[in-house]
């Protein structure tokens, strides 16, 4: 609704089509429960939606120029209240379109992705921070200036072509890629796995890979990433919800289908020259679901994997990750070593995998007092009821 709304009024105008739709979530929260949920729930929300914005439009001097051309694009007569008000190829090419405003090289790369986070896919601004390891306020200034740079700018409501797509496809991936990061493992709330987020970042992305502008390696490659990643979202947790580690997962009830939907498009993304730090990802990925069991992960391959993912991205978080496997080929003082070295660790100081992962190999070491200290720290910092609760387990197995 809200790309729908924003194709209406102007871009210029992002802002009135986020509160409208919020206003008619809000009126469905007070009157559903009342009332009872409607047969066509997606309907009844794009129909409040579409009388608020009606409203809107007609008491704002702002419209007045082209009120009679909004109103005619938003009432359409022969709709029952059941009936969806806008076709789902409206909706595609809409939210396609919102997607490429949202990226456009006029609003500065930092705010680009906070952006299609915040106005695509419903995050909200600390959200937005745990994934870009920075503070709620920084994320809050991203937004304001971002905002600002489209109404100064006037960007069109469109999806590019030729080098003005190339330069906004990569933020539209980032953006997408950081919405199923936040669904595989939650920054925050009761569960680790937010799985409505996952398959909301897959389907936009097979969205994406429908249209010409979107066809890339690339997208072929992030796709085959989520897919692979998503067929072991079931094994993750137990019954309880507790955290499952990786060799505690049973690798029998991971989605078989979803993970032969994930190489096929994997192969697919091996068109052409291009290598993304996606086609590296998806090829860590593949290397999980190969393996029939924890010990015979191809580890060596993995690790070739991450030394030249890390030339693409020089995060501390993926050197994070590669010590983790160096530990898993070469014993656990090799892997504290290398975490130990990582430049620009300070940024994870705030970051509780960090501590776990020095706890995990300072435990594998006989280090069993240092351990504790770490895993003490990593449970201070952890924000999921599941990660504070397999922290505990490990902090009680260590002080024990």
């Amino acid at each position: 609704m809200v790309a729908i709304l924003t194709r209406i009024f102007g871009i210029e105008h992002l802002n009135l089509a986020e509160d409208v739709v919020q206003e008619a979530l809000v009126r469905a929260l007070q009157t559903w429960p009342f009332y009872g949920v409607p047969k066509n729930p997606s309907a009844w929300i794009m129909r409040a939606s579409r009388n608020l914005a009606l409203d809107v439009v007609r008491r704002r001097k702002v419209f007045q120029n082209k009120q009679e051309e909004i109103v005619r694009q938003m009432e359409r007569d022969g709709v029952t209240p059941d009936e969806t008000i806008f076709s789902e190829d409206e909706i595609r090419d809409d939210r396609l379109r919102l997607m490429f405003v949202c990226c456009h090289p006029v609003i500065p790369a930092e705010a680009r992705v906070a952006l299609a986070l915040k106005t695509l896919c419903g995050f909200g601004v600390a959200e937005i921070g745990h994934a870009f390891l920075t503070t709620e306020a920084a994320i809050a200034k991203r937004l304001t200036r971002a905002k600002q740079k489209i109404n100064e700018a006037r960007i069109p409501f469109e999806i590019p072509a030729g080098k003005d797509l190339e330069q906004r496809l990569d933020s539209v991936l980032q953006s997408l890629y950081l919405l199923f990061n936040e669904g595989y493992k939650a920054s925050s709330g009761e569960s680790l796995v937010r799985e409505e987020l996952c398959e909301e970042a897959i389907r936009l992305t097979q969205l994406l890979l429908e249209h010409p502008a979107g066809n890339q390696p690339k997208t072929q490659a992030l796709l085959a990433l989520m897919l692979l990643n998503n067929a072991r979202n079931s094994t993750r947790l137990d019954t309880e919800g507790n955290l499952l580690r990786l060799e505690e997962q049973d690798r029998t009830r991971w989605d078989r289908s979803t993970i032969a939907r994930g190489m096929f498009h994997f192969a697919q993304s091996a068109a052409g020259d291009e290598l993304s730090e996606y086609h590296l990802q998806a090829g860590i990925a593949a290397c999980h679901c190969a393996a029939k069991d924890f010990q015979s992960t191809d580890w060596p391959k993995i690790l070739s994997f991450y030394d030249r993912l890390i030339e693409f991205d020089q995060s501390p978080i993926v050197a994070l990750n590669r010590a983790v496997v160096i530990a898993n080929i070469h014993g656990p003082k090799a892997g504290l070593k290398v975490v130990r070295s990582i430049r620009g660790i300070s940024k994870l100081k705030s970051y509780y995998l960090l501590y776990a992962v020095l706890a995990e190999l300072e435990m594998r070491s006989g280090n069993l007092q240092a351990a504790t200290e770490e895993f003490r720290k990593s449970f201070e910092l952890a924000e999921t009821k599941s990660e504070r609760a397999f922290l505990l387990k490990r902090l009680e197995s260590c002080a024990s």
